[in-house]
This record gives C-alpha cells, sequence and structure tokens, in this order.
C-alpha cells in the first residue's frame, strides 16, 4: 500500500506545481475539496476547546471589518460562506483557515488599536487562506516523504485522528493561542496580498505600518531575524511602508468608508 501512495504521491508531484497570487511558484497537490474539509474540522475543534467572546460591542466591530474585507470579489472566490469568530481568549492573535473561518482573539484589540489596524490583520489571515499556503504546507511535507505515514490516515477516512498535524499544517496549534508560524516566504506573501486588501476594503494601508510598530513595541521576543521563522518586525515595517504607499492608490479609488467603530457602553455613574 505505501509503495503505491509513494508512486501517486511522486506522479503527482509532476504536474503539482502552481503559482500563488503574487506570481510565485508553489507545490500544491492537496483536493482543495479536502483543504476545506481540514479547515471546518479544525475550526470546530477550536471552537470545542475557547469560548467565544459574549461582548456584543466588540463582536459587532470585528464583524463590521471582516466583512468589509471579506465581501470583496477575490475574497468570496475562495469562499461565499465566511464566519468570524471572535474568542474569549487573551493571546493578540488571529487566524484564517481555508474553508473561509476566521477566528481573532480578544487579546488582539489590545495591539491592533484602530479598525485599519485590526483589517491589516484580518487581511493578513485571509491572505494565507487565498494563497493556499496551508496547502503548500501540507504539500511540501509529503514530497519531503516526512507525510506518508498522515496521508494514510487522512486518505479516505472521516474523523481526521491526526487533527493535530492537520492543525499544524493550517498554522494554528491545539487552541487559539498557540499560532504557528508559516515560512518566512509566506508570511511576506501573506502580508502583500493582506495590504491589497485592507486598501481595497476602504482602509488606510499605512495602518498596517503603524500595526507592526504597536507589534514591535509589544514583543517580548529579541530573536534574529535569521533564527526566526517570521521577518523581523524592522524588516517587516520597512517593507509593509513600501507596499502601502504603492497600496494607496487602490484605497483612493476603493470608494469605501467602512463605518466600524468599538463603542463601548460607559462606565456606571459612581456617584
Amino acid at each position: 500500500m505505501k509503495k503505491v501512495i509513494a508512486i501517486l504521491i511522486a506522479s503527482t508531484l509532476l504536474v503539482a506545481c502552481s503559482t500563488s497570487p503574487t506570481g510565485r511558484s508553489q507545490l500544491v497537490f492537496m483536493p482543495e475539496s479536502q483543504m476545506i474539509t481540514m479547515g471546518v474540522q479544525s475550526f470546530h475543534k477550536l471552537l470545542e476547546e475557547t469560548p467565544r467572546l459574549e461582548d456584543a460591542a466588540i463582536n459587532q466591530y470585528v464583524q463590521c471589518i471582516g466583512d468589509a474585507i471579506i465581501q470583496l470579489p477575490s475574497v468570496q472566490v475562495a469562499s461565499s460562506d465566511w464566519e468570524i469568530v471572535v474568542f474569549d481568549d487573551s493571546g493578540a492573535n488571529a487566524f484564517a483557515l481555508p474553508g473561509g473561518k476566521i477566528g481573532v482573539n480578544k487579546g488582539l484589540l489590545s495591539v491592533a488599536t484602530t479598525p485599519g489596524q485590526v483589517a491589516a490583520v484580518i487581511g493578513h489571515e485571509v491572505g494565507h487562506v487565498l494563497a493556499r499556503h496551508g496547502n503548500e504546507r501540507v504539500s511540501q511535507a509529503f514530497a519531503a516523504n516526512q507525510g506518508l505515514s498522515l496521508l494514510e490516515g487522512w486518505l479516505g477516512t472521516t474523523d481526521y485522528k491526526n487533527q493535530g498535524a492537520i492543525m499544524s499544517a493550517l498554522g494554528v496549534g491545539t487552541q487559539v493561542g498557540v499560532l504557528l508560524p508559516f515560512g518566512r516566504t509566506q508570511e511576506s506573501e501573506a502580508d502583500t496580498i493582506g495590504v491589497e486588501l485592507m486598501a481595497r476594503a476602504g482602509f488606510d494601508p499605512e495602518e498596517s505600518v503603524a500595526l507592526w510598530q504597536n507589534m514591535a513595541r509589544n514583543s517580548r521576543s529579541g530573536t534574529p531575524e535569521f533564527l526566526s521563522t517570521h521577518p523581523s518586525h524592522a524588516t517587516r515595517i520597512e517593507r509593509l511602508g513600501k507596499e502601502a504607499a504603492d497600496a494607496a492608490l487602490l484605497y483612493h479609488q476603493s470608494g469605501r468608508k467602512p463605518q466600524c467603530e468599538l463603542n463601548k457602553p460607559p462606565p456606571p455613574n459612581k456617584s
């Protein structure tokens, strides 16, 4: 059986080259239907493990920002049934999964302090989905012959017993607060796509720079760039500054002005 699967994989690799939205060559050969199933299954597992945030004002705020992005035609191509959930988790994280599932932790709002900054994060995470980075990671694992046993477990099964490995490939851990990094190339590509998405949705792309300046100030990691799978904050900020300038025209041409405000009720009068 292993030999048969190995032959199938080898044959698939010959025709598995694809092109990402930025024109980069990719190795992706997992059926999109299966990636969607993996994404939805992983999302449901996260919902079981982490409570939703019950704050109506925050939910409406994040939904408003997310709607502006997911209603774009280029995003609707990936899924016409996007879902956004705010999790009651203090980690400054967000993610998007194949199948149109987006998760945002309430802790993100302590770093992404404006609608445009939240849009930069959501645009970036949606960028991972549009560029099929989860599929790329799964495909790369199989191509390296490290995923053969996983493939046997995944194909022909409906309960996804290798759920942890699947979620790892999709960029999320077993809890919402744990996000597993994509590679530097994929992160940079998601940044590029995200800046364009937020600009087309009517958010100032310069907010992406402000977001990562906030991230840099709040970061506890001093890991040098060459030891990290993510670009350094300084590298990211410099590159985003250039991309934001390029996306400025899209922003001005969008004709969109999302009215997304976090309207929190005033504190009770103690007098």
